[in-house]
């Protein structure tokens, strides 16, 4: 988990049941009670005889505060469609969809054009910028449509313009930025408003890879400091290794798998998510609570190594101590001994 002392256990943001079809008559399959949990794939298949799309089937995650959830799934999995649904900028044929326990199906489209410019920061592959204006002027954008005077709306942007690594740059037009310079502007254009729920739909995916994997460390850097509720759309596990607390994996529109990227490692649910995770070198996703060997008596001489270490950090520590390595917490509590063998026994449960 990447913040693990940052995310609450409050929830910020659920999403419960959400289907999404297209067609003609999309309501008419959604008589009371007929989008209930075991009854999915059944409805999805007479959805689609009957001439319908089902872009999302069933959905239902929780996302807390301070919490970065990944959503991730191949082309046409549905999960740049869930997250539409969650910011209303598509209507959910059918669920509820929750922020701070306020159900946004039930406001009406002025309430949300207010949701959406005061509490939800938006981030999308192409980045939207308008070539017209500045730097600053596009990050102040959001903000004169709040209304605020133009003073008030510079001071705000030139704060976020430091944030993201911009300063210097504020009177250039885009056409004079980089694609990562350009990204950095629509991530601080998102982040102007002080949104609580902050919505990234593979905003890294146009850049080149070694621009992709700066603008992933700037994001987590960025995130450690507003510590947001983020949801956060990829199609590339390692994206979604690097960033993700929890992650959830679709297919066909349905949530196949949510869990800890260590858990979808370990305990894949089918041969859909083993395939994603395959490849993985394991050893730098584990970390030492996940291999700890719970039937081992914890050593009052043995070194001490942080929960949060990831194993590829340990090997060596694991090669040379026979009777392992006591894992503490964050606290300095001993919560278990980790040893080579316990990491191989991992590795093992992952490959079974």
């Amino acid at each position: 988990m990447k913040s693990d002392q940052q995310i609450s256990k409050k929830v910020k943001l659920s999403c419960r049941n959400v289907w999404k079809v297209y067609g003609d008559n999309p309501c008419q399959f959604f008589s009371k009670g007929s989008h209930l949990d075991g009854e999915t794939s059944v409805l999805s298949k007479d959805i689609s005889d009957n001439g319908h799309i089902v872009a999302n089937a069933n959905v239902s995650f929780d996302v807390h505060i301070g919490e970065i959830f990944v959503i991730m799934g191949l082309s046409g999995s549905g999960k740049s469609t869930i997250v539409r649904c969650l910011s209303r900028l598509v209507k959910p044929t059918a669920g509820e969809i929750f922020l701070d326990d306020e159900n946004l199906l039930e406001k009406s489209d002025k309430e949300l054009i207010d949701i959406r410019r005061h509490k939800m920061g938006m981030v999308f592959q192409n980045f939207g910028l308008l070539p017209h204006l500045n730097v600053i002027e596009n990050i102040a954008f959001p903000l004169k449509l709040q209304g605020l005077k133009e003073k008030e709306r510079i001071k705000k942007a030139e704060r976020v313009i430091e944030l993201v690594g911009l300063t210097g740059r504020e009177n250039n037009f885009i056409t004079e930025l980089s694609g990562g310079q350009q990204q950095r502007v629509g991530i601080a254009r998102s982040l102007a408003v002080e949104p609580d729920v902050w919505f990234l739909d593979e905003p890294f995916s146009a850049l080149d890879p070694l621009i992709r994997k700066q603008m992933q460390d700037e994001f987590l850097r960025i995130q450690s400091i507003q510590k947001k509720s983020v949801v956060f759309i990829t199609h590339d596990f390692q994206e979604a290794l690097k960033i993700a607390d929890r992650m959830a994996i679709m297919r066909d529109g349905q949530i196949v798998q949510i869990g800890e990227p260590v858990d979808l490692i370990l305990s894949p649910k089918d041969h859909f998510v083993r395939e994603f995770t395959k490849d993985v070198p394991w050893e730098s996703v584990l970390q030492a609570t996940d291999i700890i060997d719970e039937s081992k008596k914890i050593s009052e001489t043995a070194e001490q190594v942080p929960f949060d270490m990831p194993v590829a950090k340990m090997l060596h520590l694991l090669s040379k101590k026979s009777l392992g390595v006591a894992v503490i917490d964050s606290g300095g509590k001993k919560i278990g001994m980790a040893t080579a063998q316990s990491f191989v026994a991992a590795l093992a449960t992952a490959e079974t």
